[in-house]
């Protein structure tokens, strides 16, 4: 029997989805009756949940289960597959912008999850499955939510102190990519989408002065509101992954959020084209800007223009200097410079 804090803690998230196992289903809620504590945590948790109004784990939650009034995903349509999730709604609880396309990218993910039915063991990217891509995120959000708070869901990695910060994170990676093989999908995405809104339910999520503390993730110092913006672009680009290995159409993120993510690359390229030759880059469509990159103390050399979708997929490499589409004016070598910086800050 489930009735002590640290037990009821592990069921916090199944609860708030409405997923908890049958052996806990009735032993978890008393507790939670007369502790007000875990009731506390338990009601913060579904409140993030109501948020990312996803779509249940098939099979999982009751009509009456978070979320269920929005509908889920649009079974057997390739085109509307993730408009519930998209679409503007009010939301039960405030989140700041900077947490907001996260939110809407953890959203689209949950609404994809009723179309991987029997197809978890899809190959998708790099040498993952759709189960293995899943379970990545489980590990790449663990890396915010420790600074955060957020306890970890997946046993921790035995990794000798000193080890490269890449080759730190290639182990735990594979660490919870094999921990999560040895279970169900649905408990894969139970676990993912806990994390998710137990992430989105930190106070940081809510207040931008407090999001404004700078952090180190991946030897990547930003203030925790970007590191926000850097787990939607993660959630969407492998939710992208997903989709075009199955081929189902996955929409990119709203032009506010897709601008979000733009701005954010941005800020970052500049910083590693400080010296380089000049160039004006220009974003296209609704998202419309430019920036100079590059020194500022020489005269522009050539002009560069991308989709801001194309734009995102070179950053998170899913395009290459040669494949991305472009329009270019002036010195090529400049402009290329641009994309192969571009490229070389992939991670994903």
């Amino acid at each position: 029997m489930t009735n002590d804090h640290d037990g009821v803690r592990e069921l916090l998230a199944a609860w708030a989805i409405g997923v908890l196992p049958p052996g806990d289903a009735t032993t978890a809620p008393p507790h939670l009756a007369v502790c007000e504590e875990c009731a506390a945590e338990a009601e913060r948790l579904r409140d993030t949940v109501r948020l990312l109004d996803g779509a249940p784990v098939p099979g999982a939650a009751p009509d009456n289960a978070p979320g269920a009034e929005s509908g889920g995903a649009v079974s057997g349509s390739a085109d509307g597959i993730l408009a519930s999730a998209l679409c503007s709604r009010s939301p039960r609880i405030p989140i700041a912008p900077h947490a907001a396309p996260y939110a809407a990218a953890v959203a689209g993910l949950q609404a994809l999850v009723p179309e991987l039915d029997g197809r978890w063991g899809s190959p998708v990217v790099h040498d993952w499955d759709v189960h293995a891509t899943v379970a990545h995120l489980v590990a790449a959000d663990e890396h915010l939510g420790v600074h955060l708070g957020v306890d970890a869901r997946v046993p921790a990695s035995h990794i000798p102190e000193g080890v490269p910060t890449g080759e730190a994170w290639a182990r735990r990676t594979a660490d919870v990519i094999a921990h999560e093989h040895a279970r169900p999908p649905g408990e894969t995405v139970v676990t993912w989408a806990a994390q998710a809104a137990a992430l989105l339910a930190t106070p940081e999520a809510r207040d931008l002065e407090r999001a404004a503390r700078p952090v180190s993730v991946m030897d990547l110092r930003l203030p925790v509101a970007d590191h926000f913006v850097v787990r939607a672009f993660e959630t969407w680009i492998h939710t992208d992954d997903i989709g075009r290995a199955l081929g189902l159409a996955v929409p990119p993120p709203p032009d506010d959020h897709l601008s979000s993510l733009i701005r954010l690359a941005v800020r970052i390229l500049v910083l590693a084209l400080h010296e380089a030759p000049p160039v004006l880059f220009e974003v296209t469509g609704p998202t419309r800007a430019s920036w100079v990159l590059g020194s500022d103390t020489e005269p522009v050399r050539a002009e560069l223009t991308l989709d801001p979708v194309d734009f995102c997929l070179l950053v998170g490499g899913r395009h290459t200097p040669d494949q991305v589409p472009r329009g270019v004016s002036g010195d090529e070598g400049a402009a290329r410079n641009v994309l192969e910086t571009a490229a070389s800050l992939a991670w994903l």
